[in-house]
């Protein structure tokens, strides 16, 4: 009986500090780079990434909708929270992929997505605001001109509809202007057509990541 107390005394602080060292282990980045769809599906590639889930941030309304955001005024731009293990990826090395994803010289929009709220930046808290600033100066080195992704303190993040969250591989049919397709058949036709993997090899070459050559 006393064993078998220690026991489980032994295996509920397994539990408690097993899972406190696992949390204490995640760090994420916010990011906004155009479309979040594509965002999320470049960042679910990456080795070290634990989780991405898309939504809102920047903005003054509360839980907006999808709808809501793309009609805009609400001041949100689409992005993206990646969490990720600090142990296998850093978040330097985060925002340095993110930067060859995007393009940085845009100021209106992300490739064929135009209007505020496609805008890319970087929402840094207090201690990362240094590292992303770094990733700023060297994407703008690297392309040997001024990059116009803003550098914004890190604001409170409102995750999307469940119907936005992995988009790009999910078999789920959506009424497309194709007739019913899959989301994730839907979704590389807009990216192919959308021209992003172009325009991100013309700026970044062989440093782009992620672009579908």
């Amino acid at each position: 009986m006393i064993r078998r107390f220690f026991f489980g005394v032994f295996s509920a602080l397994v539990l408690i500090f097993g899972f406190s060292d696992r949390a204490a282990a995640q760090e994420t980045a916010l990011v906004a780079g155009g479309c979040f769809w594509c965002v999320e599906s470049d960042f679910r590639r990456v080795q070290g990434v634990l989780d991405v889930t898309v939504g809102f941030a920047g903005g003054s309304l509360e839980n907006p909708s999808y709808e809501q955001v793309v009609r805009g005024g609400t001041g949100h731009l689409e992005v993206t929270q990646i969490t990720f293990d600090p142990a296998r990826i850093t978040y330097a090395q985060i925002l340095h992929l993110f930067m060859r994803s995007i393009d940085p010289l845009d100021d209106g929009g992300q490739f064929c997505d135009r209007r505020a709220h496609y805008t890319s930046a970087i929402f840094a808290a207090p201690e990362q605001r240094a590292t992303a600033q770094e990733a700023l100066d060297r994407a703008s080195a690297d392309l040997g001109q001024p990059v116009v992704t803003p550098l914004r303190p890190l604001e409170r993040f409102w995750p999307a509809e469940d119907f936005h969250q992995n988009y790009a591989n999910s078999d789920s049919i959506v009424l497309t202007r194709f007739g019913p397709l899959t989301k994730r058949a839907a979704y590389s036709r807009y990216r192919n057509a959308c021209g992003r993997d172009a325009r991100v090899l013309e700026l970044w070459g062989e440093d782009a990541p992620f672009a579908r050559r």
